[in-house]
């Protein structure tokens, strides 16, 4: 049987079907944004696929727990749930965020690096590289819209 476990070293290790133990492997979705729960591959250090899974609700429930606590490990992309504050009307502008890892400030340099992925995901890049994700403008809150709709 597979597994996903930590080595001493708290680095993860693939054990595959066969029994064979990959070392320092890491976990990458496909679409992390778009499809976060489907298309997650197990690389190994190389980056050669080891294994692969088209959705994480048909592995086991340690497997999707030990494969979403290595993805945690390696993304990060927090999500504005609502906007607090801006700087200025214009840009570089300051943002004062609450995302789903806490309020964050960062600089908007310009309204093209608010761009749109999908239907209604936003991505947002700050001065710094930092992404911030907005899965659906239309659920953020009034005040979040309003402040949102003046640089679209």
């Amino acid at each position: 049987m597979s597994s996903l476990e930590r080595n001493p070293m708290g680095r993860w290790v693939w054990t595959d079907a066969h029994g064979v133990r990959h070392e320092q492997v890491i976990v990458v979705r496909a679409y992390p944004v778009t499809a976060p729960e489907q298309g997650v591959g197990i690389m190994d250090a190389e980056g050669h696929e080891l294994a692969w899974f088209d959705r994480l609700d048909q592995v086991t429930q340690r497997l999707q727990e030990q494969l979403r606590a290595a993805i945690a490990e390696r993304e990060f992309l927090p999500e504005i749930q609502r906007l607090k504050a801006v700087s200025s009307l214009v840009t570089p502008s300051v943002w004062t965020v609450d995302t789903d890892r806490g309020e964050a400030r960062f600089m908007l340099k310009g309204e093209e690096d608010i761009r749109r992925l999908t239907g209604k995901t936003l991505i947002v890049s700050d001065v710094d590289g930092v992404q911030y994700l907005i899965r659906d403008p239309l659920a953020l809150d009034k005040h979040s819209r309003k402040l949102l709709d003046r640089f679209m």
